[in-house]
């Protein structure tokens, strides 16, 4: 319930903030501010986050990094509902909210073994309710910005923050693994090297930097002013809400499937994800591009639960909240580049042309990911590592 929450909040929050910032005649730069001091502040801090996420009771964290963004929602809310709208503190606020989902999110890989026997069915259960979530948050602030202000969806989001507090403060968690305490950096470089020797990871940290810059960064925005331009907005609403039931499926299968090389199973899946930019770029009908999505969404929900599950049960947990901070940083360090670079590749080649390098490059690239026989031959552990 916890993370469904901070989904939903998390996914409604780009509809408030654009929608906020437009009524006050701020443009689409600051749109794009507003929303770049968070991810830069939680790319440039979660690294440090997993460090102290292993030297402090991982719980507390998590629940003092929710009650501070209980508080500075509350005042975002408050700044809309007053009519006194400054850009740059709405920045500073983002920056403050990196920094505590920095603190936040290495916590998730250690919580979860402790809490749940059945690692892969907690994140299977995880992955689907998120997705949920991911349909349901745009529309849920919509619906809150026509009945009530722009400010009552930060209220909201104030509440999901509230709930995931209270909803892990309630948790029954099993006991962490005790280890040695070591000065800040030797704890740092020591997660570096517990990263570096696991070459099934880094592998495919490797190979997501690199899909971030050709698959996945272009492909958001592209197939956007895409659809929108071809079909109108609400064929484009249509298909991602199609993409987050994909989601949906893809989560609910990952609950049952269980195979014994989960990277080989979930790389495989991955190639689904090639559905989405190759419809678009070959000018498909509505339906088979909305079956595209669908296909796309379940791939990515069903490589999540694979992957998350290796990571919690492969790696001991006295490094996991420092390793998993290595993987998410690796794994979201291209994506500023990709879609930063998307507008002038398509400029340049057109945007039909670099989503087919989108989809073709991605199949590329997984294949050569599989090929890597410390990926393609990690076998599957049940339990999380004692």
């Amino acid at each position: 319930m916890a993370r469904g929450a901070a989904r939903l909040g998390d996914m409604m929050l780009p509809v408030a903030l654009a929608a906020g910032l437009v009524a006050y005649g701020h443009g689409a730069g600051a749109v794009g501010a507003a929303m770049a001091s968070f991810s830069a502040c939680f790319a440039g801090f979660v690294i440090f986050g997993g460090v102290i996420a292993d030297r402090v009771d991982t719980r507390s964290l998590m629940v003092w990094a929710d009650v501070v963004r209980v508080g500075t929602q509350s005042l975002v809310a408050l700044m809309f509902i007053s009519g006194h709208v400054v850009l740059w503190q709405i920045c500073v606020i983002g920056a403050v909210n990196g920094i505590c989902a920095a603190l936040f999110q290495p916590g998730v890989a250690s919580t979860i073994p402790r809490v749940a026997q059945d690692v892969q069915g907690a994140n299977g259960a995880i992955r689907t309710v998120e997705s949920v979530m991911t349909v349901a948050g745009p529309a849920v602030a919509g619906t809150l910005i026509a009945v009530t202000t722009v400010g009552g969806v930060f209220v909201a989001h104030a509440l999901t923050y509230a709930i995931s507090a209270a909803c892990l403060f309630g948790l029954r968690l099993g006991k962490a693994m005790e280890r040695e305490r070591a000065s800040f950096g030797l704890d740092l470089a020591e997660g570096w090297r517990e990263f570096r020797a696991r070459t099934w990871m880094w592998s495919v940290i490797l190979v997501w930097m690199i899909l971030w810059i050709t698959t996945f960064g272009p492909t958001t925005p592209l197939v956007a002013t895409s659809l929108v331009g071809d079909h109108g907005s609400t064929v484009y609403g249509v298909v991602n809400s199609v993409s987050g039931l994909g989601m949906v499926l893809g989560g609910l299968i990952a609950m049952r499937v269980r195979p014994d090389r989960p990277l080989l199973a979930g790389g495989i899946a991955v190639f689904g994800f090639a559905a989405q930019p190759l419809s678009v770029a070959f000018g498909l009908s509505v339906p088979f591009i909305a079956g595209g999505f669908a296909v796309s969404g379940a791939a990515l929900a069903f490589w999540g639960v694979m992957w998350s599950t290796s990571v919690q049960t492969q790696v001991p947990g006295t490094i996991l909240n420092r390793i998993h901070a290595y993987e998410v940083a690796g794994s979201l360090a291209m994506a500023p580049v990709g879609q930063a670079l998307a507008g002038p590749a398509a400029a340049l080649l057109g945007t039909s042309s670099v989503l087919m390098v989108s989809g073709v490059g991605l199949l590329a690239a997984v294949a050569g990911l599989l090929l890597v026989p410390a990926v393609r031959d990690l076998r599957r552990v049940d339990r999380a590592y004692t």
